[in-house]
């Protein structure tokens, strides 16, 4: 018998899934890879606003100059200023300048010093124009707000005039982005919390003012922070804020000069007159005040982003995404129009930044609004915002069209041909081996160390004529021992109480001059025969 064996029919299986998609990239880098053209070219935008006509305009500051000598002196290791160091300000700002002073050497060698320092500068405003945009993504901000924050910070005439200029504030802003930037890290790395204390400690070591946003970078320590982990991630922040900062007081104790006492200066007594000693600016309504002054030259430079930017930190207090920026603004804007205080021009620069995230986060947050579309009727949504769009786009064009005018006045004018031609005057007519001391102003001071008079005793600060004690020794015929004095607008903004150099200038002669009304340069020999005469 045979057995006939048959293979029984195959049983079909469940059919095959298909293989899974390719997972998608991690939000962060998709965000990245979409954030990174639209950033390089606000970043060429900055370099181009900036870049053009940067040593005509504005005109050079007597705090520009100032910075600019004391970086010289850190960097030929001199001490922390070209004369006594007082404790005016912390010196790291000027440090980062020196360290910065071989960048603009490479090609600006036979150019004005406030030019070549005006170039440090914008290292300062790149980074910032790439924080700011950085910390309006970390506020959840879309790309196109974050771009419109780095517009109303980059060209706003009030910060192009001002963040070209070699001031400690704009030194003090960078530092303090990024330590908000890393307070608000994805992260939530216990060492980002750290270094965002030392990044704010830097902040205050370069300008000091700075301290009064620092409670906002504590503020986004607390948002972003897990609440298991907020105590030491707070402590971490502190730790460093303050060890960091202790360095300052550490080295004026360590050379005698912490306490206020007889025959020399210190730390404490430094801040005693930055506190209470200095001149009251008044209150900013009295028509009369210096303070009245400094916010009439905001305004008449950029009204747009000063006050829309003060009235929307103070609804961003309401949006806790935007409350960060908001409490910067608002803390450092009420300490700013105090009555009694002083307001120096340059301290909006600090809050500016603060301004335009607020302005580009509310309108972000009014957009989302819009589209919901439950504050209207449906068949009145559209024509509402068509017509929003319309009005919106007339507000910019508006702003655009202020805005050139008033930065066309920047990348044209040549506010500093007086300095550029006196100082190329004196190196080309006047002698240090022959005519060994002149005195000058602080614009000019770094190009007369330049042409080879001697810092501190031949190229002489005309402040320190009758004020430093250290210069005067120098000098034991007072006035006969001087030799040049290029008098300039700075120097007839004098106070009263130089007594040396209103005699010097009494006792010369015009051999050159240059620029005509306020704006004149004169280049004044002291007279021979006067100095020999006069007993």
């Amino acid at each position: 018998m045979t057995t006939v064996v048959t293979e029984a029919p195959a049983v079909a299986g469940p059919p095959a899934r298909p293989a899974p998609p390719a997972a998608p990239a991690p939000l962060g880098r998709r965000r990245h890879r979409a954030d990174r053209p639209l950033l390089l070219g606000l970043t060429a935008l900055t370099a181009l606003v900036h870049g053009v006509n940067l040593g005509g305009g504005p005109v050079f500051g007597a705090d520009e100059g100032t910075y600019l000598a004391q970086a010289w002196a850190v960097r030929e290791g001199v001490g922390l200023a070209h004369y006594t160091y007082w404790y005016d300000h912390p010196p790291f700002g000027w440090m980062q300048l020196a360290a910065l002073g071989w960048l603009p050497d490479l090609a600006l060698s036979a150019r004005p010093s406030l030019v070549a320092g005006r170039v440090a500068m914008m290292v300062f405003a790149l980074a910032s124009t790439v924080l700011v945009y950085l910390l309006a993504r970390r506020l959840r901000l879309p790309p196109w707000a974050a771009a419109t924050a780095v517009a109303l910070f980059v060209l706003s005439p009030l910060e192009l005039a001002l963040h070209r200029q070699v001031y400690l504030d704009n030194i003090a802003v960078t530092w303090l982005l990024g330590a908000l930037l890393l307070a608000l890290s994805r992260r939530r790395h216990l060492w980002h919390y750290i270094a965002a204390g030392g990044c704010a400690a830097g902040a205050v070591l370069s300008k000091e003012t700075v301290v009064l946003a620092v409670p906002a970078v504590a503020l986004a320590i607390w948002q972003r922070s897990h609440r298991s982990t907020r105590a030491f991630c707070l402590t971490g922040f502190v730790a460093a804020f303050v060890l960091t900062l202790s360095v300052y007081p550490l080295y004026a104790a360590l050379n005698g000069e912490l306490m206020p006492g007889g025959g020399h200066v210190s730390l404490l007594g430094a801040w005693f007159h930055q506190v209470a000693g200095r001149h009251s600016s008044g209150n900013v309504l009295d028509a009369g005040s210096d303070a009245y002054r400094t916010v009439d030259a905001w305004l008449y430079q950029d009204p747009v982003v000063v006050l829309a930017g003060a009235a929307a930190a103070l609804l961003a207090l309401g949006v806790r995404r935007l409350r960060v920026p908001a409490v910067a603004a608002t803390v450092m804007s009420l300490i700013a129009l105090r009555p009694g205080g002083y307001l120096p021009a340059m301290y909006v620069t600090q809050v500016l930044p603060f301004f335009a995230l607020c302005l580009a986060g509310l309108a972000h947050t009014a957009t989302v609004l819009f589209r919901r579309g439950t504050w209207a009727p449906p068949r009145l949504r559209r024509p509402v915002r068509a017509a929003a769009l319309v009005l919106a786009a007339a507000l910019a064009a508006g702003v655009g069209a202020s805005w050139y005018d008033g930065n066309r006045r920047l990348w044209r004018e040549d506010a500093n041909a007086g300095y550029v031609t006196a100082g190329r005057w004196v190196r080309e007519h006047v002698r240090p081996a022959q005519t060994p001391r002149i005195v000058v102003d602080d614009a000019l001071w770094p190009d007369m160390v330049r042409a080879g008079f001697a810092p501190g005793t031949g190229a002489i600060w005309f402040y320190k004529l009758d004020l430093d004690p250290a210069v005067m020794a120098h000098l034991p015929g007072g006035w006969r021992d001087l030799h040049y004095v290029v008098v300039t607008p700075m120097m007839r903004q004098r106070p009263d109480g130089l007594p040396t150099l209103t005699e010097a200038i009494t006792h010369s002669e015009v051999v050159a001059a240059f620029g005509a009304g306020a704006e004149r340069i004169e280049v004044r020999r002291v007279l021979t025969e006067l100095r020999e005469a006069t007993p």
